[in-house]
């Protein structure tokens, strides 16, 4: 298997690849300049043990034609649907993971939603039925993931309206080492996508102990 990280040169993107090689599987950069993400994929691959899989650098097209099968985008909002609309036609026969937040511009803790209901809902609605979207991985720090001596702390909700793109994209995260949840249709991204300015704001609240939060699901304490 080898997935492709569009925006992997960015840290979230980076975290992720790191992640994702760790657990053995191949991962491709994209970016839009080849030899910055063939660069820093280089850097990556000397974090990495021997049992890894490989981290390569290529163009976005590239990265996309390269990929199996799963592509993710983690590119900052400014440049989601352009980065889309440029990927569109390769695409065909490929399932797109959005982690992308609406984040407001300038306020980290606020989304500012676009009016399909969430960037998840934009992907799929400028995509087409054709290319299957699945929202996932909003609601983990970039910081968290890039820290590989730690353990990641948090489950992942996934949704979308494809359920086959679904559980191959929930196998795929469930190899970092975490539980990923089916939360529902694309629609249910708009809830999800909107935990992560709530997480954002906690992780810089002074009065909170705890940094780089996650969500986890809990079962109700035995009472009997």
């Amino acid at each position: 298997m080898k997935i492709a990280i569009i925006g992997g040169t960015g840290p979230q993107g980076q975290g992720l690849a790191l992640r994702f090689a760790q657990a053995g599987v191949d991962v491709v950069l994209g970016s839009r300049e080849a030899e910055r993400s063939a660069e820093i994929a280089s850097g990556l691959n000397l974090k990495l043990g021997p049992d890894a899989g490989s981290i390569s650098g290529l163009s976005n097209q590239e990265a996309v034609q390269a990929s199996t099968e799963i592509v993710i985008l983690a590119v900052p909002y400014s440049g989601h649907h352009s980065s889309l609309k440029d990927l569109r036609p390769h695409l065909a026969e490929k399932i797109l993971v959005d982690i992308v937040v609406p984040l407001a511009p300038g306020n980290p803790k606020a989304v500012d939603m676009p009016s399909e209901g969430s960037a998840t809902e934009a992907a799929q609605a400028l995509l087409g039925d054709d290319i299957p979207v699945v929202g996932a991985l909003h609601n983990i720090s970039a910081h968290q993931l890039n820290q590989m001596d730690t353990q990641l702390n948090c489950d992942i909700l996934v949704c979308g309206n494809d359920l086959d793109a679904k559980n191959k994209v929930i196998n795929l995260i469930e190899k970092l080492g975490v539980k990923a949840y089916n939360a529902g249709l694309a629609e249910n991204a708009r809830c999800i996508e909107a935990l992560t300015p709530i997480l954002i704001r906690l992780n810089i609240s002074k009065s909170v102990p705890y940094k780089h939060l996650g969500i986890k699901i809990w079962a109700p304490r035995d009472r009997t």
